[in-house]
C-alpha cells in the first residue's frame, strides 16, 4: 500500500503545539467548575511554563537565525525565522487572555475583601507603614544602577524585575536602574479593617524611587523584566570533572542574551522600551507590553497564603491511599509473591521511600543502585542512600547533573552523597539519563534476589502528590538481570547490553515502537481488530508519527492521550482518521507513559520514562519496561478506558491541531476526579480488611486465654 506522508499539511509545528497546550492551561483559569483560587494558580503554571519556554526553545530558534542556518523542520516545513514570528502571533493572543483572565479573577478577589494595590490607592495610615516598611527593611538592599558614558547599561538578571526610572535636574535628563534585590518579598500583606492589602515590592519602590536620587525630579518609571537564553551548551568532551564543569555554567547561564522584554505599562500606556531594545540587541517583536504586574508566578504564594483563609477556593483535600496491589503487606514480602504496581498520586508514593529506607538498614541488604534525575529539596531518599553507604552497603548512585534547571540542586546531593561514601556517577557523555530505577540485592532464604523499581516519575516525594506517575515492584529474574546489566553498564566500560526484559533508549525504545506498530498493522490484516493506544507528555518524533500514519491507514485504531505537545495531525481523511488525540489538563499533571498494542488478544502493555519525542529516543538513557502480571495489564485497560471516557477535563485535537472540549453522551467523567474516588474506596477497603485481621487476631489471643 502506497501511504500518504511527508505532506506539511499533517503535521502541527512543535513549538505552535505547545502555545497550544499553555492555552489550555490557560482554559484551566477560565473554568468556573475550578475554585478561584487554583484558577489563579492556572495562570501562574502558565507564567512559569512560558519563561521556560523562551529560555530554551525560543533562544535555541533565535540562535539559529543568529547563524543564518535556515533549514526548515522535519514535519511542517517552517524555517527557524518562520516559527518565531508564528510563536509571536500566537504567544501574544496567549497573553491578552492570560491578562484578561487576570483582572477578571482579581475582581472577583475583590469580592471577597482581598485587593492588590498600589501605594497611593491605600489609606494614609497604610501608606504610614509601607513608607516605614521601605525606609527600614527595602531601602538599604536597593543600589541604583545609572546609565552614561562613566556608567554602562548594566548586565541584568535573568527573569528579575527592574524598575526604569527617567529622572531630571537643571543640569539636564538622566536614565537609571533600579532591580528588586532577590532578598526582599515579591509582595507585602497589610491588613486593616477586615479586609487584606497586597502590595507589589515594584509598586512599593517605584513609589518611593525619589528617596534614591536626591536632588532630582521623577519623571517616569515603569517595571520591566528580561528574559535571558538559558540553553547554553556543557562542555562535557575533556571535561576532567564534570562536577567542576557543571559549575561553570550555572555561572554562564545567569549570563546568557536576552530573548524577551516584558514591560509593564499599565501606568502609561505610551512607554514603548526602545532604549532597553537597543542595549539589550532586541527587536521590537521581542517586546511585550502588558497591562498589569509581571511574572505572575507571584500567584503561587499568593493563593497559598490565602487557602487558609479561604479553604472552599481551593481543591478538597486529597490524601494518597494506600496501593491497591500492595496493601497492607510489607513490599519485599509482597514482591517475593507477584508484582506490585502503584499509581501516584491516588496511590502513597511512601512505599517507594520506604523501599530505599528498609534497605539501609536491612542486614541482608548487600548493595542499591538508583538513578535520580529530579528530587526534592529535603529528600527521604537521598538521606536513607547516605545511610546505606554508611552502615557499609554497596550503593551506586547514577545522579544526572544535566537536569534542566535542577543541575545546582543535582550537584549539591551529587557531593552529599559522595561524602557519606555512596558511589555517584554522573551520567553518560551527550547523554541524560532520564530512566527511573532502583534495584535493591538482597539474601532471601540464603538466596540472593534482585528486587527492581521501575517508574514513568522522578524519585522525588513532592511532586509525587502532584505528578500522575506509575511504576512497579518486581523480583522477576529476567527483569533483575537486566536491572545488574543497566547499572553496570553506566558506572563500567563495556558494550550495551542484551536485554531480555528492558527496552533501553538511545535507538532501542524508537525500534521496538517502529516494530510493534508494524506486528499491529500485520495482525489487522489477518484479524480486523488492530488497536494502539498511547499516553504520554508529547510527540513529537517524525519516525513513529508515520508509523502512526500508516496504522491508521491500514484501518487500525489509535487512541493517543498526549498532555502537551503533538505533532501529529487526527482526523484527516484516509490519512489519520483512525486517530483520535485527547489531552487532559486538570487539577494533576498527567506525566504516565503507558503504551498498549492489542495484537489480536495477546496483550503488550508498556510503562516508560520515555515519550514518543526524538529527544527521548535519541538522546538520553531511558527505560520503557513490560508489564507481564495480567492482573495489572487489565487494571492499566480500565484506567486507559477511563480517559476516552472523560468528558469533563479532556479536551480532543481537531484536523487543523486546534483543541475543544471533548463533547459526548455518556454521563459526566472527569478521569481524575473518578481515580481519587476509587482510590479512596479502595483505601476504605483496605482498612476495614486490616481492622479485621487485628479483631481476628485478638479473638484468637482471647480464645487462648480463656482456655
Amino acid at each position: 500500500m502506497a501511504y500518504k506522508l511527508n505532506d506539511k499539511s499533517y503535521y502541527n509545528n512543535r513549538e505552535l503545539s505547545w502555545l497550544r497546550f499553555n492555552y489550555r492551561v490557560l482554559t484551566e483559569a477560565g473554568d468556573t467548575r475550578n475554585p478561584l483560587l487554583e484558577r489563579l494558580k492556572f495562570i501562574a503554571i502558565a507564567s512559569s511554563n512560558l519563561d521556560e519556554f523562551f529560555m530554551v526553545r525560543v533562544a535555541g530558534l533565535k540562535d539559529q537565525v543568529k547563524m543564518n542556518y535556515a533549514e526548515p523542520d522535519t514535519k511542517t516545513g517552517m524555517t527557524p525565522e518562520e516559527q518565531l514570528r508564528g510563536i509571536g502571533e500566537l504567544n501574544r493572543e496567549n497573553c491578552r487572555i492570560q491578562y484578561d483572565m487576570y483582572h477578571e479573577l482579581m475582581e472577583e478577589l475583590e469580592k471577597l475583601n482581598v485587593f492588590l494595590m498600589r501605594p497611593h490607592q491605600l489609606e494614609q495610615p497604610l501608606q504610614d507603614k509601607l513608607e516605614t516598611l521601605f525606609d527600614e527593611e527595602i531601602l538599604p538592599s536597593l543600589t541604583p544602577l545609572g546609565i552614561d558614558a562613566y556608567r554602562p547599561f548594566p548586565k541584568l538578571m535573568n527573569k528579575k524585575i527592574n524598575i526604569f526610572v527617567d529622572l531630571s535636574n537643571e543640569l539636564g535628563r538622566q536614565t537609571a536602574i533600579v532591580q528588586l534585590p532577590t532578598v526582599i518579598k515579591r509582595f507585602y500583606e497589610l491588613s486593616h479593617e477586615g479586609k487584606t492589602y497586597f502590595v507589589l515590592a515594584e509598586d512599593i519602590i517605584e513609589e518611593y524611587v525619589y528617596k534614591l536620587f536626591n536632588g532630582y525630579q521623577i519623571d517616569r518609571t515603569f517595571p520591566f523584566r528580561i528574559t535571558r537564553n538559558a540553553d547554553l551548551t556543557i562542555h562535557e568532551e575533556g571535561a576532567a570533572d564534570l562536577l567542576i564543569e557543571i559549575e561553570r555554567f550555572l555561572k554562564e547561564r545567569t549570563k546568557g542574551a536576552a530573548v524577551r522584554l516584558e514591560i509593564d505599562r499599565s501606568r502609561d500606556i505610551t512607554i514603548n522600551g526602545s532604549f532597553l531594545e537597543e542595549q539589550l540587541s532586541l527587536h521590537p517583536e521581542d517586546v511585550y507590553r502588558f497591562d498589569g504586574p509581571l511574572d505572575l508566578t507571584f500567584l503561587f504564594e499568593m493563593t497559598d497564603k490565602l487557602k487558609h483563609r479561604f479553604p472552599k477556593l481551593v481543591f478538597k483535600s486529597f490524601f494518597p491511599q494506600q496501593p491497591k496491589f500492595l496493601g497492607n503487606r510489607n513490599v519485599y514480602e509482597a514482591a517475593l509473591k507477584e508484582d506490585v504496581f502503584f499509581h501516584h498520586p491516588y496511590e502513597t508514593f511512601q512505599p517507594i521511600v520506604e523501599f530505599v529506607q528498609q534497605a539501609a538498614t536491612d542486614n541482608d541488604v548487600l548493595a542499591i543502585k538508583q538513578t535520580l534525575y529530579r528530587v526534592s529539596s529535603d529528600s527521604p531518599i537521598i538521606e536513607s542512600l547516605k545511610l546505606a553507604a554508611e552502615n557499609g552497603k554497596q550503593v551506586t548512585v547514577l545522579v544526572e547533573l544535566k537536569a534542566r534547571f535542577d543541575e545546582e540542586n543535582n550537584v549539591h546531593w551529587a557531593k552529599e552523597l559522595e561524602d557519606a561514601g555512596c558511589h555517584v556517577i554522573y551520567g553518560m557523555n551527550y547523554l541524560k539519563t532520564h530512566s527511573k530505577i532502583t534495584l535493591v540485592v538482597k539474601k532471601v532464604n540464603k538466596k540472593i534476589v534482585k528486587f527492581v523499581h521501575l517508574g514513568t516519575g522522578n524519585y522525588n516525594d513532592s511532586t509525587a502528590k502532584l505528578y500522575t506517575d506509575m511504576g512497579i515492584i518486581t523480583t522477576d529474574p529476567r527483569i533483575g538481570d537486566d536491572a545488574v546489566n543497566f547499572f553496570n553498564y553506566l558506572s563500567g566500560y563495556s558494550l550495551k547490553p542484551e536485554y531480555k526484559e528492558l527496552h533501553v533508549a538511545p535507538f532501542e525504545i524508537r525500534d521496538m515502537f517502529a516494530e510493534r506498530i508494524d506486528l499491529e498493522i500485520e495482525s489487522h490484516k489477518k484479524h480486523g481488530n488492530g488497536y494502539i493506544f498511547a499516553k504520554m507528555n508529547s510527540l513529537t518524533d517524525k519516525r513513529i508519527i508515520d508509523k502512526l500514519l500508516q496504522a491508521s491507514q491500514e484501518g487500525v485504531k489509535v487512541d493517543l492521550v498526549i498532555r502537551g505537545i503533538c505533532c501529529l495531525k487526527p482526523g484527516i481523511e484516509d490519512v489519520s482518521d483512525n486517530i483520535r488525540v485527547i489531552s487532559v489538563v486538570g487539577r494533576f499533571l498527567e506525566h504516565t507513559r503507558i503504551y498498549y498494542f492489542y495484537h489480536n488478544g495477546d496483550k503488550k502493555m508498556f510503562l516508560s520514562s520515555a515519550d514518543m519525542m526524538t529527544r527521548n529516543m535519541i538522546k538520553r538513557v531511558e527505560i520503557l519496561f513490560p508489564i507481564n502480571d495480567p492482573k495489572i495489564v487489565e487494571e492499566l485497560i480500565e484506567v486507559n478506558e477511563l480517559f476516552l471516557k472523560d468528558n469533563i477535563k479532556a479536551r480532543i485535537q481537531l484536523p487543523d491541531g486546534t483543541y475543544e472540549y471533548v463533547k459526548n453522551d455518556l454521563p459526566p467523567l472527569s478521569v481524575q476526579d473518578e481515580l481519587m474516588k476509587r482510590a479512596i474506596e479502595n483505601g476504605e477497603h483496605k482498612k476495614t480488611e486490616l481492622l479485621e485481621e487485628h479483631s481476628n487476631i485478638l479473638e484468637r489471643i482471647k480464645s487462648r486465654f480463656r482456655k
